[in-house]
């Protein structure tokens, strides 16, 4: 019989294990894809053996799932979270706008946003790792669309999308020519729809 405490030390190593592990899963996947994550060169980035990695995770879907779970919890801590104390609707929304550039400007994840980067990636394939880069843009979505109906918009959903679509053109711009100043544009034109 193990004594109580060396089962709880356990299980907050392989919480440990699991949570870096898969923020490196997500790091990975804003750079390279999640296709391109491997539990051997996760291993490699952070020094957890291949073995203690199969140890927390089934296999590599189960891997790229939590990953996106990692970036919608680094998401909701980075760009929702500093924007809720402000007034719901178009305070809100620029602030939500502001923590947005900030989280890339800040280089959270080493590729960008990693919404974008796994959006087209996985915008026409089924499955848990498919669902689950639906989910979290959807619920992105959805969070605008509530904002912006707060702000009175005359088209809550058209304006969500705009705004997303200025943002994505921000932050693939800014990837592809390595310049902040698209992010600056993007904001510019996302706040312009929030008037």
């Amino acid at each position: 019989m193990t004594p109580m405490g060396s089962e709880d030390g356990r299980r907050a190593r392989g919480d440990a294990t699991r949570r870096k592990v898969a923020l490196k899963a997500a790091d990975i996947a804003t750079t390279h894809g999640l296709d391109s994550i491997t539990v051997g060169s996760l291993a490699a980035q952070t020094g957890v053996s291949k073995s203690g990695i199969l140890t927390v995770f089934d296999n590599r879907e189960s891997i790229q799932v939590a990953a996106v779970r990692e970036a919608a919890r680094v998401y909701r801590e980075t760009v929702i979270a500093p924007a809720l104390p402000s007034e719901p609707g178009k305070d809100r929304l620029r602030a939500l706008v502001d923590a947005w550039v900030a989280y890339l400007t800040a280089n959270t994840f080493p590729g960008g946003c990693f919404v974008a980067a796994t959006t087209v990636e996985y915008g026409h394939r089924e499955g848990p790792v498919a669902e689950a880069v639906r989910a979290l843009k959807r619920q992105w979505l959805d969070f605008l669309t509530a904002e912006l109906t707060a702000a009175h918009s005359d088209d809550p959903r058209g304006d969500a999308f705009r705004i997303d679509a200025f943002l994505n053109a921000g932050n693939n711009n800014r990837e592809l020519f390595g310049d902040d100043a698209e992010l600056e544009r993007a904001r510019d034109l996302a706040l312009q729809v929030i008037g």
